[in-house]
């Protein structure tokens, strides 16, 4: 099996982490690689916030129903949604476009040995509303989700989720 299947299929949801940091050119290594997404028209309407204050961290979890385990990761990072980036009739492309951003994060964090998690903020009114109070986001950019990265403490183990039953071949039958 390559390397690149096997990352794929051994990525998982890593919701504890070691105290250790990650340094810098490790978020940024992580941020080139979600930003080497493919994007509608090449519009590219992502932006990223790097958080590594423990502050801001503990406040992100304590507001965030499901993700509480951000307090414990050294670093997370905001996908956001940049408006300002697309145009009127491409308008709701950006969800799409930073979910692949978001899908090739978490594959690059599982390539370099480190546990990440999506956690949803977009569409729920109230959690974009809290995430974009705490991160004092211009109206135009929309956070996506909230992603902890760290050394994954504990066992983490990938699950096997192809069936079968949901591949059609040639046609639906």
């Amino acid at each position: 099996m390559n390397n690149t299947i096997k990352c794929i299929l051994e990525r998982k949801s890593v919701r504890q982490y070691s105290k250790q940091a990650i340094e810098r050119e490790t978020i940024e290594l992580l941020v080139r690689a979600a930003m080497a997404a493919p994007s509608a028209k090449n519009r590219q309407p992502w932006t990223f916030i790097a958080i590594t204050q423990k502050g801001m961290l503990i406040q992100l979890s304590d507001g965030l129903p499901y993700a509480k385990m951000v307090k414990d990761a050294p670093c997370a990072i905001i996908v956001c949604g940049d408006l300002s980036r697309t145009k009127e009739e491409d308008k709701n492309k950006w969800v799409v476009d930073c979910s692949a951003a978001t899908e090739n994060l978490l594959l690059a964090a599982e390539s370099l040995g480190l546990g990440a998690v999506w956690t949803g903020v977009y569409p729920d009114t109230d959690r974009v509303e809290f995430v974009s109070k705490c991160l004092n986001l211009p109206d135009f950019v929309i956070p996506l989700n909230v992603i902890p990265v760290g050394h994954p403490s504990g066992e983490n183990k990938p699950k096997d989720k192809f069936k079968p039953e949901l591949l059609k071949w040639e046609r639906w039958e």
